[in-house]
């Protein structure tokens, strides 16, 4: 084991700044491929246009590939040579060339997952972000754009099914074995090249476009899932229709396909017209979807149609400007939820995952701006940065010029970079000019890291009465970044007198763009309590001073939904946060919000379910200076006890009223399913002696997935006789269902019993358990990091446990090992004694022979802090 303190290796570092374009062009690719799972053969014919000034040769890129062949314009070619992993074709002074490469891959035999490979006999891609080089030696960066033919050849009786880019043109047969020839008219990159073969089956239908157009629509599966893809399908067309009425995009093809996929490491891709899902985006039916799960398909489901435009009609540049493609469409994919639900429940989703995974990002030796300016590893830039904060600099921009102009500005870019590999300055130049807005400093969101510091206080003038809002902001130092620049933060504010009278009309934008600056507010009767980043209108944390009652009146009364969320939630962190610094816990102002907000459950179940909930472990750890595991899951237990004592009554009524149909999926439906599995949590934390057998008889008599698992989850975290026979029973009812399966390993992953770790240990040698699939590791072990008090376990064992993992995954999937890290280097927010075996753990997976790029990049960095 080498010292935690030795230098580790480093990869080679690529700069934003180094950006050239490229020297070559490849405006037609034809690929001919003969399919098999352990040998597949492929042809490419590159046809490439110079467009340097200097007779430089061809560079091509690859991974793992030999060239069986090279021909140039036909004709066997012998000036070429490999430089490392890459093809070199000297070309002499040719401006343009067809060459001609052939290379042979194993697809079983890849377990990264990236390229072309197998699953469950079936052959499937990925190529983003650099998955093609593992298929065909190429340029493989996404500022080459070409139009792609494709013919697949292979045995009809294992490939039945054979898929591509753009629509079908032709086929045949040629005895034991068939052929299609796919065509896509659109310039597009490598990453989003697609292919898949196998035995599946097809739910089919179809949309018309606003002009009139007829696409016709499939959604692929293996045999027996059909019946599960009818709300992806609905979720399509919802789509199409929301992006032409929202933003005035048409599809532009004649077929679109969605193959769902048993191994994948993302959670879906948008390859132009035939878009690759991980099937838990997919499936979704009442007896094994939760109404979560329902919710990610409709958003997964859009998100990646969204990309049609918003990533494959204008693509990025470079990977440096992922999040303008990212960020762009995670805020569309939002906004459409949001509209086929709840906003208000919507947004609090969202504001909570943000927190939840891209704060303490921000706050890590991870941090990296929205555009960074370099990389080590491309697949370690898909972060919640990148995609969840790129969202919310979209939504600022949106917040500050309106609906109106925002939409003149996103026509005005789609309009310009069609066909193109623009940057995040272009998007942000087209809302500029589009909605006549001045966004030079906003500009310092693509380039600054850290989550901005905003402070607030009210002030009174004694000689007049007038009240003054004083804001100041500062922007931590992150690894790179010790100085900052002061931001451009679009605050939504509204200040209410005690009575709620003043002010009921007065929500104001305040765009805070300097270090600190003073804001009227005018006359009122006494100090008015400040409603402020309403809706979240900026990614930053708030510090604002309050006087006794105030956050218990705005959690009541607040116009704003988020706002009354928000003040709910920052009253019991207030709370949590003093008890665990040593402070006398005085639980009687939270239960009494939560009892005033359970009066207004009938309107709203689904927000008041949200705003009861206590914050997350992790997230009262994210106010404290030293993280104290032991203590916080200690106070939190108390506290939320005390609420299921106090409110019995309550609780036990909301579960009296019955759960709605499984299959009701309205906003009211799946608010009332959501508040029983709160209401059952807190009555379960409770002494109450029938708890278990309470969550036992809705654990048995549920209808669906979502009460089914909410009450397996609440069994899970205690010792009684129901936990394990209800353990033993899904186990035994789904252990053929690998989706579902995920869920049972999940929920004994997140338990609350002093003995998780060692279950996880435990688990990790059963029988349904294997590395080989990403949505079982992360079911298993990324549920684990996610369990504050079991992963920081005081004897280091969840940090052993992982880093294991690590080491044992590198080989195999260095991306989805790579993921597991970021857990680890956050060793800075913790007691001496945590961050020394965390340090450890990172210096003993950097001392392993052979390391990945991925997981050097990423433990290099947090070993560094």
């Amino acid at each position: 084991m080498t010292d935690a303190s030795s230098t580790p290796p480093v990869p080679v570092t690529i700069h934003r700044g180094d950006y050239r374009p490229p020297e070559w062009q490849v405006p037609d690719i034809a690929l001919d491929f003969a399919l098999g799972i352990d040998a597949t053969r492929v042809s490419s014919a590159l046809s490439v246009v110079r467009h340097a000034d200097t007779m430089v040769p061809l560079v091509l890129r690859g991974d793992g590939l030999t060239p069986l062949g090279v021909r140039v314009d036909g004709e066997g070619w012998n000036d070429w040579r490999m430089d490392g992993s890459d093809l070199i074709v000297d070309l002499g002074d040719r401006t343009a060339a067809t060459v001609e490469v052939d290379t042979a891959i194993d697809p079983a035999a890849n377990t990264q997952l990236m390229g072309l490979y197998a699953s469950n006999a079936m052959l499937c891609t990925q190529c983003e972000a650099e998955g093609f080089r593992r298929i065909a030696f190429h340029p493989d960066r996404p500022d080459v754009l070409s139009r792609y033919k494709v013919r697949m050849a292979g045995d009809k009786a294992a490939f039945p099914v054979l898929l591509s880019n753009g629509n079908c043109v032709a086929s045949g047969e040629e005895g034991s074995d068939h052929w299609a020839l796919w065509e896509d008219p659109w310039p597009k990159p490598a990453y989003l090249f697609a292919l898949v073969a196998g035995d599946l089956v097809v739910n089919r239908d179809s949309f018309t476009t606003l002009s009139g157009r007829k696409v016709d629509l499939g959604i692929w599966v293996r045999a027996g899932d059909a019946d599960r893809t009818g709300h992806a399908m609905q979720a399509l067309k919802n789509s199409m229709a929301w992006d032409e009425r929202v933003y005035g995009r048409e599809y532009d093809l004649d077929l679109f396909n969605i193959v769902a996929v048993s191994d994948f490491n993302m959670g879906a891709m948008e390859n132009k017209g035939l878009n690759i899902f991980n099937t838990r985006y997919i499936l979704a039916d009442p007896d094994t979807a939760t109404d979560v799960d329902y919710d990610g398909v409709e958003g997964v489901v859009a998100h990646e149609y969204f990309h049609n435009w918003s990533g494959n009609r204008v693509t990025c540049r470079d990977w440096f400007q992922l999040s303008l493609k990212e960020g762009f469409t995670v805020f569309r994919d939002q906004s459409f939820s949001a509209a086929m639900g709840s906003p208000p429940v919507k947004r609090i989703e969202d504001v909570r995952l943000l927190r939840a995974a891209q704060f303490p990002e921000d706050a890590g030796p991870l941090a990296h701006p929205i555009r960074p300016d370099s990389y080590q590893e491309i697949s370690n830039f898909y972060t919640a940065t990148v995609y969840n904060k790129g969202a919310e600099i979209i939504r600022m921009m949106a917040t500050m010029v309106g609906p109106e102009r925002f939409r003149k500005g996103t026509d005005l870019y789609f309009a310009r970079h069609d066909g193109e590999a623009a940057t995040c300055e272009d998007f942000v130049r087209a809302i500029e000019e589009g909605a006549g807005v001045d966004l030079k400093q906003f500009r310092l969101w693509y380039s600054q890291a850290g989550t901005p510091r905003v402070t607030a206080r009210i002030d009174t003038d004694a000689a007049t009465g007038e009240r003054t809002l004083h804001l100041a902001q500062s922007v931590p130092a992150t690894p790179g970044q010790p100085d900052k620049a002061p931001m451009l933060i679009p605050l939504r504010i509204k200040a209410f007198d005690l009575d709620g009278s003043h002010g009921a009309e007065e929500e104001a934008l305040v765009l805070l763009d300097r270090a600190d600056m003073a804001v009227p507010l005018g006359s009122y009767r006494s100090r008015p309590m400040l409603s402020i980043n309403r809706g979240f209108s900026a990614p930053v944390i708030v510090d604002c001073a309050r006087e006794a009652g105030e956050l218990a009146w705005l959690a009541a009364h607040d116009d704003d939904p988020f706002a009354r969320y928000e003040a709910l939630q920052q009253l019991m962190l207030d709370t949590l946060v003093a008890a665990v610094s040593g402070d006398k816990a005085d639980h009687r102002a939270v239960i009494d919000a939560v009892a005033t907000t359970l009066g207004g459950r009938a309107a709203d179940p689904a927000f008041v379910a949200e705003a009861v909930l206590l914050p997350s472990e992790a997230f009262i750890g994210d106010q404290m200076v030293v993280v104290d595991p032991d203590a916080i899951r200690r106070e939190r237990l108390a506290l939320q006890a005390a609420i299921g004592a106090a409110l019995e009554a309550e609780w036990r009524a909301i579960l009296a009223e019955g759960a709605p149909p499984a299959t009701d999926l309205t906003p009211a439906a799946k608010g009332r399913r959501r508040l029983r599995g709160v209401a059952l949590a807190y009555l379960a934390a409770t002494p109450a002696a029938d708890a278990p057998a309470l969550a036992f008889g809705i654990f048995s008599g549920a209808d669906g997935m979502t009460e089914r698992q909410t009450a397996l989850a609440t069994l899970a975290h205690g010792d009684s006789d129901e936990r394990v026979a209800a353990l033993d029973i899904f186990y035994q009812r789904y252990r053929d269902n690998p989706f579902v399966l995920d869920k049972w390993f999940q929920v004994q992953a997140w338990s609350l019993r002093p003995d998780t770790v060692d279950a996880v240990r435990e688990l990790a040698g059963h029988p349904d358990f294997t590395l080989s699939n990403p949505n079982r590791v992360r079911s298993l072990y990324g549920a684990l990091t996610g369990n504050q008090a079991a992963f920081h376990r005081a004897d280091g064992a969840g940090y052993r446990l992982i880093a294991d993992l690590v080491i044992a995954l590198d080989p195999k999937n260095p991306q989805t090992a790579a993921k597991m890290i970021p857990p680890l280097g956050r060793w800075k927010r913790f007691d001496e004694a945590r961050a020394a075996m965390m340090k450890a753990e990172l210096g003993r997976i950097l001392a392993q022979p052979g390391l990945s790029r991925d997981v050097t990049e990423q433990a290099s960095k947090s070993l560094l802090g």
